[in-house]
């Protein structure tokens, strides 16, 4: 959390960072034990003002900053190196004047002294200190060691050659860290316009020892290598209206705050290279065969993916290497990053995706021929659907390109009309053939929907990735979710089940956590937190909480109202509920603020019927009702089976009235008091009462528990005697005004047999066994295990099979520093 804020946003992380619950809060009184999880959230929420209405849209002040690119770059091939300049023209539109600009430097992370290196932890140590007799434990890994020999060889992070301004004169600036503050001649008043002029190099990361979001990979099988670049040249810190300059480190989690703009860049690569990049090519002539242009104008209205670089073609490239060299020119308008990828080694394809609203997109695929069989069966597919689904959920996509790189083996990164994908086939090592697995296949389509899909959430909804990691992973993971189950609705999502909201109860039960509203560099379990959890929530709220209409309407309002503009949480609060008329107050403040879990059961169930409150009518059932709950004494059944006979049995001259009857046998008094009751009743009661002894109703008292704190709707399925079922739901306020146990009435006109709540699994409950009356036990299965000497503990072995597997840690691999 941002401490110089100040009290508009500490008034959105209202919580302890670690701590998991909300602070300040006054939910909870100091006289009894209401705990208000109702509370409104406006008064921990941003005060509206002329930038953010109270609606959740831009206000009417609402402004933000303009930063254009001019950049012209070579790549070395050979030193793995960039060299570039830059022309930044940066736009004032904000109501201040400003005497400095802020640069990211992100490359920087990879030095040894960044904050990131000096702060990253070794994992799998069990020495407990310097002194400990356990070090002898501790390890470390080759990767460790090939990071710190390559370190050596070769010095990371940015090389800064000149900093000046449009005509040439020098800059003075300081980098701090991962940042660069340059001060300016003169002030900058709003509505006027700074260039910056930065000459710069650095030396490109080998991605297979680094890991991180871009860098290269070496080929060995065909002695190649492709550079996918990212956060390649300085870029602008974002400065906005909520925070100033959004200068907050990087640490390698939380990504990019960044401005839009327009860019025109040149980048110089071998001659026999294939590029793909931000933008439109504006130099095809030069850059692409006769037949390569010709095929690319075919693919435009193509419905299926066309070769515009044949395998053939990629092929030959890779038997030589061309000595000469081709600058690719490129434009793109209204953007706020540019990122491209280059190797001889690519195999493109393309396709077209005509758009009912907006324009003609290309759906683009480049990779190596061991991407193959897969890549070219799935990429470009995926990135055509994703544009479909997203649009229907959003707005049509504005930018004329989608592309889909293969780069490192698993995991992706996402920027402006390009993204960075995994998953590769494998080569059987008996055959030699190439094959994927079912795995392979489904975490490409799923990587390539959420990276494309990241064009929607922050490329042009441009959220705070330095702030909230959940605004562009959780919402974009919630769409990629709705996309898979639109390629097929039995994909194995997250987790490999089907069901998003099955697979994150591990999680929302688990001591290591911290509330969606964390910061993203202190954000634990990355993975579960900003991905999983998020699109739980929005699941819930869309199907169970909201229903699809109101949800659907309200998101897309949000969508709209903030294309191309910066949103923030509040904003996106705000908007769900401004636009579907239902108070979502408390939904945001559980699932998004704190660490309570969905645990709702069905704690106990009472039938009872009408009473006609004659005595002659209710006697008897009463008896019934008696004995069925309390049978004879044990003792006294036992004496007759022996013939022992009871004293008035052997003196029945002791009998008297009592003796020949029971609490049950009708007397005077019991009618006289029936009489009394119905001439008591006026003309109206006595109707109503008359009916509903007509009518007869079962009426059942059932009892709810909340266990795990979230207030929850409560989906129910009636079960009835004779066989029918009947589905109803409670909306989760009825927790309002007690939250740990409530009692809800419900009239029935057939006997109920059986309740389920939660039968379709819709709200993330994450103990179901609790979840029925009767109570219900799940039959499961146990694998027999023959003896041998080497036995295992095969109890142990069969649960560790049952238990359930931990979701993968995200859809894209966090950057890895430099350790010391």
């Amino acid at each position: 959390m941002k401490r110089r804020v100040g009290l508009v946003i500490a008034g959105v992380f209202a919580f302890v960072l670690g701590a998991g619950q909300a602070v300040a809060d006054a939910n909870k009184q100091t006289k009894g034990s209401f705990d208000d999880k109702f509370r409104q959230l406006d008064v921990d929420l941003p005060t509206p003002n002329p930038y953010r209405a109270a609606s959740g849209a831009p206000g009417e002040a609402y402004w933000q900053q303009k930063a254009d690119y001019v950049i012209n770059a070579s790549l070395d091939e050979a030193k793995k190196r960039i060299t570039g300049s830059e022309t930044v023209t940066y736009h004032n539109q904000s109501p201040h004047t400003l005497s400095y600009m802020w640069f990211q430097l992100d490359q920087n992370i990879f030095k040894p002294t960044s904050g990131s290196s000096l702060t990253t932890r070794q994992s799998g140590s069990t020495a407990t200190g310097p002194l400990s007799t356990t070090a002898a434990s501790d390890t470390i890994s080759v990767g460790v060691l090939k990071r710190l020999q390559s370190l050596s060889d070769r010095p990371q992070g940015y090389e800064i050659a000149s900093v000046t301004d449009g005509a040439g004169k020098a800059l003075h600036y300081v980098i701090v860290d991962t940042m660069m503050r340059v001060d300016l001649p003169a002030p900058l008043p709003p509505g006027k316009v700074q260039l910056v002029k930065i000459g710069w190099a650095f030396n490109i990361v080998d991605n297979n020892v680094f890991g991180g979001r871009s860098g290269y990979e070496h080929f060995p099988d065909s002695n190649t290598d492709q550079f996918f670049q990212a956060q390649w040249f300085p870029r602008m810190v974002a400065y906005t209206d909520y925070t100033g300059w959004q200068h907050k480190q990087f640490l390698g989690t939380g990504e990019f705050t960044l401005e839009f703009g327009d860019y025109d860049v040149s980048i110089t690569v071998p001659a026999d290279h294939v590029m793909g990049a931000t933008g439109v090519l504006q130099n095809p002539e030069q850059t692409l065969t006769a037949a390569q242009r010709s095929r690319l104008v075919q693919a435009k209205t193509s419905d299926k993916p066309i070769y515009v670089v044949t395998p053939d073609e990629a092929a030959a490239a890779e038997k030589k290497t061309a000595t000469s060299t081709k600058t690719w020119r490129w434009k793109a308008t209204n953007v706020r990053d540019f990122a491209w990828a280059s190797s001889r080694s690519y195999i493109w394809d393309a396709m077209g995706v005509k758009q009912p609203e907006g324009p003609d997109v290309m759906a683009q695929s480049f990779y190596p021929s061991l991407a193959e069989p897969l890549w070219s069966q799935y990429s470009t597919r995926a990135v055509a659907h994703t544009i479909d689904t997203y649009s229907k959920f959003s707005f049509p996509y504005p930018y004329p390109n989608a592309i889909s790189v293969n780069t490192w083996a698993g995991g992706g990164m996402e920027y402006p009309m390009i993204s960075f994908n995994g998953s590769r086939p494998v080569k059987d090592p008996k055959t030699g053939v190439k094959t994927y697995s079912r795995a392979a296949k489904y975490g490409l389509i799923g990587v390539v929907i959420h990276e494309v899909g990241h064009n929607y959430f922050p490329m042009i909804v441009n959220s705070d990735e330095r702030q909230w990691t959940w605004m562009d992973e959780g919402l974009n993971s919630f769409l990629q979710y709705m996309a898979e189950l639109q390629w097929d609705d039995t994909f194995p999502s997250r987790g490999g089940r089907a069901n998003q909201l099955d697979s994150i109860t591990d999680y929302m039960v688990s001591e290591n956590q911290v509330p969606i509203m964390t910061n993203s560099e202190s954000i634990a379990a990355l993975g579960n937190n900003s991905y999983a959890k998020p699109t739980a929530a929005l699941t819930v709220l869309r199907e169970t909480v909201m229903g699809r209409e109101l949800f659907d309407y309200a998101f897309k309002q949000y969508a709209q109202r903030w294309r191309f503009k910066r949103p923030t949480p509040s904003d996106f609060f705000r908007t769900m509920e401004d636009a579907s008329g239902v108070d979502l107050d408390w939904f945001w403040r559980a699932w998004f603020y704190t660490t309570d879990h969905v645990d709702v059961g069905v704690a106990g169930l009472r039938e009872y019927r009408m009473s006609s409150r004659d005595p002659n009518v209710e006697a008897p059932l009463a008896k019934q009702r008696l004995e069925a709950v309390r049978p004879e004494a044990p003792s006294a059944l036992q004496n007759r089976k022996e013939g022992i006979k009871t004293y008035t049995e052997r003196h029945p001259e002791a009998d008297d009235f009592y003796d020949k009857t029971d609490e049950f046998t009708v007397n005077n008094k019991d009618l006289n008091d029936y009489e009394t009751f119905k001439t008591g009743l006026s003309a109206d009661d006595r109707a109503v009462f008359e009916r509903a002894l007509k009518e007869n109703p079962y009426f059942y008292f059932v009892d709810f528990e909340n266990v795990g704190g979230i207030p929850s709707p409560l989906p129910l399925k009636f079960t009835y005697a004779d066989g029918t079922t009947r589905e109803a739901m409670i909306p989760a306020e009825i927790w309002r005004y007690s939250q740990a146990k409530v009692t809800k009435l419900f009239v029935e006109t057939k006997k109920v047999v059986s309740i389920e709540l939660d039968a379709a699994h819709q709200i993330a409950d994450a103990d179901r066994a609790n979840n029925a009356w009767p109570s219900r036990h799940v039959p499961s299965r146990i694998e027999l295990f023959r003896q041998n000497a080497g036995a295992r503990n095969q109890m142990s072995d069969a649960l560790q099979e049952l238990k359930p597997k931990t979701p993968p840690e995200g859809a894209k691999a966090p950057l890895a520093p430099a350790p010391q």
